[in-house]
C-alpha cells in the first residue's frame, strides 16, 4: 500500500505543477522550418505590442491538425498559404482572390489576411547529376522515367494539391512514392537514396545540395502566398494585438524568407533568434527599438542543447505526461482486467478491444481526439497515452487473476469473507506482482510514446525531437532522445525499488 500511496502523491504533485491556463494569444505552427520562423515572427510581434500573453505552440503536425486546433479554439492563428487554403482546406480546383477565399472561410468561422509578402510554392527537384544524365528539366518529362525513385513528404503524398493531383495531371506511371520527412529529404537525395523530392521554393538547401528545380510546365501548382489564418473573432477580441500583426503585411520578400530559412537550417540559429534578428532590422516594427533577449544560447554544442534552459520544463512536462496518463490507465485497466478474468465472453471482448486500440497510429488518434475534446495540448495527449498504456495493464491483471488457484477463493469463502474482502485481502495480493509488471511495462513504453505529445503542443522532450527532424539537426534530436531513454531507465528502476519495498521482508529474497 505504501507504493500506491507514493504513486498517488507523485501524480498529484505533477498535476499541480502543470501550468495554469489564462487569457492568451495562442500561435500555432506546422512541423517545418519556415512555419516555425513565421510563427515566431508573429509571436514576438504580438509580445512587443503588449496587453496579452502570447504562446507559440510549435510543430503541431500537418494542416489537418492545425485546422482542427484552430476551429476548436485551441489556437487563435497560424501562418498558412493561399494555395493550401484553397486546395487542401476548401477543396477548390483553383486559388481564387483573397476576398472569395474569405467568403468561403467565413462559413468555418475563419478568415485569412496579412499577406506577408512572398510566394512559397511546391516544386519537385532532382539532383543535378541525374537531371543531366536523363535530360530532365520539366515535370512533363517525368512520365518517360518510371525508374526514378520518388521520396515525397508524407503530407504531400496525401494532400489534394500534392501527389494524387500531380500524378493525374502529368500522367505519371511511377510506383507509390516513398514517404520521407521533409527535414530529411535533402540528405536522402544527397546520399542517392532517392532521386526526386518535393521542395518548397524558399528552401535554403536547394542551392547547397545543387538540385535542379523542375519547371511546372502544366502549371499544376498554384501560388502559395504566405498569410495568416485566424479565428474571425480575433481582430475584435484583441484589437491592439491585431493592429501590430497587420503591420507585417508585405514585410517579408522571398529572398528574406530564404535567408531566414538558411540561418536556421545551415547556420544552426534558433527559430526565435532568426525571427528576432529579422524584426529588429525592420524600421516599422515594435521590436526595432527594444528587441527581446535571445531565447537560446548562441553555442550549438550538444551539451549546451542537452542541458539548455528548457531542460527542467521539458522534464516536468514529460514526467507529467507519463505518470498522469499511466494513473488513468491503472484506474481503468485494472478493473477491466478483473472483469475480463471473471467473465469469459466479456473478457474476449475487453482483450480484443484493448489490443485494437494499441494498433491505432498515434497521429491519427491525436487528430481524432482534437475535435472530440475541443482542444489541443494536455487533454488529448493524456487520453491518447492512457489508451496506449491499457493493453499491458489489462492483460497482466487478467493473467494474474486467472492464475489464482480456485482453492484460495474457496478458502476465503469458508472463512466468511465477502467478495469485496476476498478481492482486497486474497486476490489482489496474490496477483500484485503480475499487475505491477504490467504497470511497469506500460510506464516504460509510455516514456517513448509521450514524445508524440509534441505534435499537439503538449510539450515534453518530443519538442526537441520534432525540431531536430525539421532542421535535420542530430544534436537537437539526441538532446531529446537521450533524456527520454534515461527517463525510461529511471522509471523502471523506480518501479523495481517500489515493488521491493512493498514486499514483506520474508519474501524479498525471492524478488
Amino acid at each position: 500500500m505504501k507504493f500506491y500511496k507514493s504513486f498517488a502523491t507523485l501524480l498529484l504533485g505533477l498535476a499541480s505543477a502543470l501550468p495554469a491556463t489564462g487569457e492568451t494569444l495562442n500561435v500555432g505552427s506546422k512541423r517545418f522550418t519556415e512555419s516555425y520562423i513565421l510563427a515566431e515572427i508573429v509571436t514576438q510581434t504580438a509580445q512587443a505590442a503588449g496587453g496579452v500573453a502570447v504562446v507559440h505552440r510549435q510543430g503541431l503536425g500537418n494542416t489537418a491538425i492545425l485546422l482542427s486546433a484552430l476551429q476548436a479554439g485551441s489556437i487563435d492563428l497560424y501562418p498558412e498559404y493561399s494555395g493550401t487554403i484553397a486546395r487542401e482546406i476548401l477543396q477548390l480546383d483553383q486559388v481564387p482572390p483573397l476576398p472569395e477565399l474569405n467568403t468561403r472561410l467565413a462559413k468555418m468561422g475563419l478568415q485569412a489576411a496579412v499577406l506577408l509578402g512572398f510566394n512559397n510554392s511546391y516544386a519537385l527537384a532532382l539532383s543535378e547529376s541525374v537531371a543531366l544524365a536523363k535530360n530532365i528539366s520539366r515535370l512533363s518529362a517525368l512520365k518517360n522515367h518510371p525508374e526514378l525513385r520518388w521520396g515525397l513528404s508524407q503530407e504531400f503524398i496525401g494532400r489534394a494539391d500534392g501527389w494524387p493531383g500531380l500524378k493525374k495531371t502529368y500522367a505519371l506511371s511511377a510506383a507509390a512514392p516513398r514517404g520521407i520527412d521533409h527535414g530529411l529529404a535533402y540528405e536522402a537525395i544527397a546520399q542517392s537514396q532517392v532521386d526526386l523530392i518535393d521542395i518548397y521554393s524558399t528552401d535554403a538547401k536547394i542551392a547547397k545540395y545543387g538540385l535542379r528545380v523542375l519547371e511546372d510546365d502544366a502549371h499544376y501548382f498554384p501560388r502559395y502566398d504566405a498569410l495568416l489564418l485566424f479565428k474571425t473573432s480575433l481582430p475584435q477580441r484583441l484589437p491592439k494585438t491585431w493592429l501590430a500583426l497587420s503591420a507585417l503585411e508585405g514585410l517579408i520578400p522571398e529572398a528574406a524568407m530564404r535567408r531566414m530559412n538558411a540561418a536556421a537550417e545551415l547556420e544552426q540559429q534558433s527559430f526565435a533568434q532568426v525571427a528576432q534578428t529579422f524584426l529588429a532590422n525592420q524600421p516599422n516594427t515594435a521590436l526595432t527599438a527594444n528587441p527581446p533577449a535571445a531565447s537560446v544560447s548562441a553555442s550549438n554544442s550538444f551539451v549546451v542543447k542537452l542541458f539548455g534552459p528548457d531542460f527542467a520544463r521539458l522534464l516536468l512536462e514529460h514526467s507529467a505526461l507519463v505518470f498522469i496518463s499511466l494513473g488513468l490507465s491503472v484506474l481503468v485497466g485494472v478493473p477491466l482486467g478483473i472483469v475480463a478474468s471473471r467473465y469469459a465472453l466479456l473478457g474476449d471482448v475487453i482483450l480484443g478491444v484493448t489490443g485494437v486500440l494499441q494498433t491505432i497510429p498515434s497521429l491519427a488518434l491525436l487528430a481524432i481526439l482534437i475535435p472530440l475534446t475541443g482542444r489541443i495540448g494536455l487533454v488529448p495527449a493524456f487520453i491518447a497515452l492512457a489508451v496506449y498504456a491499457l493493453l499491458p495493464i489489462v492483460r497482466n491483471t487478467y493473467t494474474g487473476f486467472r492464475q489464482i488457484a480456485p482453492g484460495m477463493r474457496e478458502a476465503s469463502h469458508v472463512l466468511g469473507l465477502s467478495p469485496a474482502l476476498t478481492l482486497r485481502l486474497v486476490e489482489l495480493p496474490i496477483a500484485r506482482s503480475t499487475i505491477l509488471a504490467g504497470i511497469k511495462t506500460s510506464a516504460v513504453i509510455n516514456v517513448g510514446t509521450a514524445t508524440i505529445a509534441a505534435f499537439i503542443g503538449a510539450g515534453g522532450f518530443g519538442e526537441r525531437i520534432v525540431t531536430g527532424l525539421a532542421l535535420n539537426d542530430n544534436a537537437t534530436l539526441l538532446a531529446g532522445a537521450i533524456p527520454v531513454a534515461l527517463l525510461a531507465l529511471a522509471i523502471e528502476a523506480l518501479f523495481t525499488v517500489g515493488e521491493r519495498l512493498g514486499t514483506p521482508v520474508a519474501l524479498r529474497k525471492r524478488i
